[in-house]
C-alpha cells in the first residue's frame, strides 16, 4: 500500500488530544479588532474542541496523527 498523504493545512489548523480527540483555536481574531467587544476577543482567545461529528472527517485528513 502506498503512503497516505497528510492534508496540511488540517495539520497546520488542529492538533490530536491525548482522548483521541483534536483541539482547535477560534477563529475572528485576525483583523477588524476595533468594533469587537473586549468580553468576545477574550472569549475567542482561548482553545476548543472539535465537535464530534466532525472528528471522523479530521481523522481521514490526518491519517498519522
Amino acid at each position: 500500500m502506498p503512503k497516505l498523504k497528510t492534508n496540511r493545512a488540517a495539520a497546520k489548523r488542529f492538533k490530536k488530544t491525548a482522548g483521541s480527540g483534536f483541539k482547535r483555536s477560534s477563529s475572528h481574531m485576525r483583523h477588524i479588532l476595533t468594533k469587537k467587544s473586549s468580553k468576545r476577543k477574550r472569549q475567542l482567545r482561548g482553545t476548543s474542541m472539535v465537535h464530534g461529528t466532525d472528528v471522523g472527517r479530521l481523522r481521514r485528513l490526518l491519517p498519522y496523527s
